[in-house]
């Protein structure tokens, strides 16, 4: 039996519905992020750069483009004989086939993988959060206490503690108390959703919980965990951390990175943040082209003017046409005399010419105000918008649209419009 000291369990399975139209068609890990990457490279960047070579990847959502992403883990050094990347969907037993239910069952489906690795530690993670932790000096801490589970925790402003798991810990770390998202919240430590088990412990708590419902960590395992008092312990964390879990969170993330003193850093030459790089030619900018405190992406073609924005690659935009405070993802085409503002448009849309984006008043949406909102317009991929259309604040296109989907051209702010076969 191959031996490993810690190997890493990433969850990557999940809808990420708060996300809208962006993620009908790909899974929330799979969304591009910062131009060039895939919120995923994050947390296995951070894997690699930690010393952990043996990562699964636990898929279940519209999975394709994820799994085609990792391959056999190149970018990450992790196309490894022992140990590497393994994507782990879910699959069909002698007993029947069952989907993933919950963030602990999806790790209790996969006992046999772990085993295999026969390691002294597991570390779960989630593939949809945005930081740079070295989870080494985690695993330094979770050793130095006896832990039997380490959490890691971020203090959040205390109005915001009740949307998280709360832990309650004692001078020396150790948990006396959690609160699975409360509405008195009696602490602002919250669970950033990232976990040291020793592996028996583990291994026992998904056994001994295996027939819960939806079996998840905050729910069941760590509360199993703390009631056979195993020593509990929080690792507390203060370097940057988001959930792009929300349209809004999504797009302020993406601006921060072009602030002028970036908090979250991807230039930093000690923690690389790796990618699967498509073989693209260099950018393109224009003679004519104005381009201020932006991101742009290798093999964009850039005509017009572009300020304080975040472009992927393969993005052509047209002459005459100016994009403020948006996010243009990879392979996207905008026209000429276009007029882009607060937007987030998805890979592989093509906007027509004269094109104006996030006009008018701001209005609530009409079908899903707690996705679409803050003044964002959002466009899902393989969109299609024609020529001379007005798009207001707060809406959403999915679909290949034509002009007689737009009255007198336009779609009012807080509009929806969602092509049949299409998902909000």
């Amino acid at each position: 039996m191959i031996k490993k000291e810690m190997i890493a369990m990433l969850l990557a399975g999940g809808q990420g519905s708060r996300l809208g139209v962006l993620t009908s068609k790909v899974a929330k890990p799979a969304v591009a992020f910062g131009g060039k990457y895939r919120i995923i490279d994050f947390p296995l960047s951070n894997c690699i750069n930690s010393g952990i070579d043996t990562v699964g990847v636990l898929t279940q959502y519209q999975p394709l483009r994820l799994n085609s992403h990792i391959g056999i883990g190149i970018p990450w050094d992790l196309d490894r004989n022992i140990g590497g990347v393994t994507v782990l969907p879910p699959y069909e037993k002698s007993l029947g086939s069952e989907w993933y239910t919950g963030t602990a069952n999806a790790i209790y489906q996969n006992l046999e993988y772990m085993e295999s690795y026969n390691p002294d530690y597991v570390l779960i993670l989630s593939g949809d959060h945005i930081y740079k932790m070295d989870y080494e000096v985690m695993l330094e801490f979770h050793k130095s206490k006896n832990a039997e589970v380490t959490i890691a925790v971020m203090p959040v402003p205390i109005e915001e503690a009740s949307r998280f798991g709360i832990m309650i810990a004692d001078e020396k770390r150790r948990i006396v108390e959690f609160e699975e998202k409360p509405k008195q919240p009696r602490s602002n430590l919250a669970s950033m959703g990232i976990y040291i088990f020793n592996w028996n412990t583990l291994k026992e708590a998904l056994i001994a919980m295996a027939k819960q419902p939806a079996l998840d960590f905050g729910k069941h395992v760590i509360p199993y965990c703390h009631a056979k008092k195993a020593p509990l312990y929080a690792y507390e964390f203060n370097g940057y951390w988001k959930d792009v879990g929300t349209l809004n969170s999504y797009w302020q993330a993406n601006m921060e990175l072009i602030d002028i003193v970036p908090e979250f850093n991807l230039y930093e030459e000690y923690w690389k943040i790796y990618t699967k790089s498509e073989i693209q030619p260099p950018q393109y900018i224009a003679g004519e082209s104005i381009i201020e405190k932006c991101i742009i992406g290798e093999g964009s073609d850039i005509y017009g003017q572009v300020y304080n924005s975040v472009i992927g690659c393969g993005v052509t935009i047209g002459e005459g046409t100016v994009v403020r405070d948006s996010i243009i993802m990879n392979q996207t085409h905008i026209g000429q005399d276009c007029e882009i503002n607060k937007a987030i448009i998805a890979e592989n849309v093509i906007v027509g010419n004269a094109v104006r984006m996030g006009t008018g008043e701001e209005r609530e949406n009409d079908t899903a105000p707690h996705i679409y909102n803050n003044g964002i317009v959002t466009i899902g991929e393989k969109s299609v918008i024609p020529d001379n259309i007005n798009i207001g604040k707060n809406s959403v296109v999915s679909g290949v649209t034509g002009a007689d989907d737009y009255q007198n051209s336009t779609l009012e702010s807080g509009r929806t419009l969602i092509k049949a076969g299409e998902q909000l």
